[in-house]
């Protein structure tokens, strides 16, 4: 089978580029919402909380209640993976497609 058009893989891309945002969009107000609720931080601090953790960083400030060290620890084993997912989900389409470059063999004329 032929490869899709450009058009339809760089649509493919942004599809799975959108569905990566919406899943570190979510994993972002999730984290905020927890530092926020458990940690009392502001919702700056919580961003930033939030975002260094998905990010790989590690949190700028140190849990100090017994709730937001738990939501921490949970939310540090959570954002890890998230990091792998949305790197598959974008990955997916690229890796399809030179698959099938690989795979593509033209049709024979004579059918055989």
């Amino acid at each position: 089978m032929r490869p899709v058009s450009q058009a339809v893989f760089v649509r493919r891309v942004a599809g799975h580029f959108a569905l990566a945002c919406l899943v570190v969009l979510g994993s972002l107000g999730v984290g905020m919402w927890g530092y926020h609720r458990f940690e009392h931080l502001a919702w700056l601090d919580a961003f930033l909380n939030a975002a260094m953790l998905l990010g790989g960083m590690g949190p700028v400030e140190a849990p100090a209640t017994p709730a937001g060290k738990l939501f921490a620890g949970f939310y540090a084993l959570y954002a890890g993976p998230v990091f792998l997912v949305v790197v598959g989900i974008m990955a997916v389409p690229v890796i399809h497609r030179l698959l099938h470059q690989f795979h593509w063999e033209e049709d024979d004329p004579n059918g055989g």
